[in-house]
């Protein structure tokens, strides 16, 4: 599984999903947007998931320092990240790969984090509407209010990892 972290307050506390998905079996890599890498203590995660985090596409001939994905979940996800991955902008690994994870099938989950003057935005519910109609999961998140950033005591990692749980429906749909 990997987990894609944004630039955002709470994304220091991505070790409670990545606690989470180990204690439900699953193999965590993390991906960090350029600007999310700075909230993150990459040694502990790094000592956490027993991988590099990932943050720059590899150099040719490179080895792949993570598994293939089986799941993404995107915890934080802000505003800049939602609406380029809806309109389909790949300008960072983090969002090449959400980009590709729709054409590969990949179960994708995002947990929105953003302030209420940036939810009112047009462009945000448009591209929430996109995400869903590619199957993306999104999570129930309230927006904070603006300059105030917070909300981390509401912030539900476990969410992302209910929301890519298969459902017993799930095993009905195969092709």
């Amino acid at each position: 599984m990997y987990v894609v972290v944004c630039a955002a307050g709470v994304a220091g506390g991505v070790g409670e999903l990545i606690t989470q998905a180990q204690e439900r079996h699953r193999d965590v890599g993390v991906i960090a947007t350029p600007h999310g890498l700075g909230f993150l203590d990459t040694e502990a995660i790094e000592t956490q998931t027993g991988y590099p985090i990932r943050s720059a596409w590899r150099t040719p001939g490179e080895t792949r320092p993570l598994p293939p994905a089986d799941a993404i979940a995107v915890a934080p996800a802000t505003f800049n990240t939602i609406n380029k991955w809806a309109a389909g902008i790949s300008d960072t690994l983090a969002l090449g790969i959400l980009c590709e994870a729709y054409g590969m099938g990949i179960p994708t989950a995002a947990l929105p984090y953003l302030n209420r003057a940036q939810a009112a935005h047009p462009a945000y519910h448009r591209s929430l509407e996109r995400l869903r109609e590619m199957g993306v999961l999104i999570g129930s998140y309230e927006p904070h209010r603006p300059k105030a950033g917070g909300g981390a005591d509401r912030f539900r990692w476990r969410e992302a990892i209910d929301l890519l749980e298969p459902r017993p429906t799930d095993r009905f749909r195969m092709s």
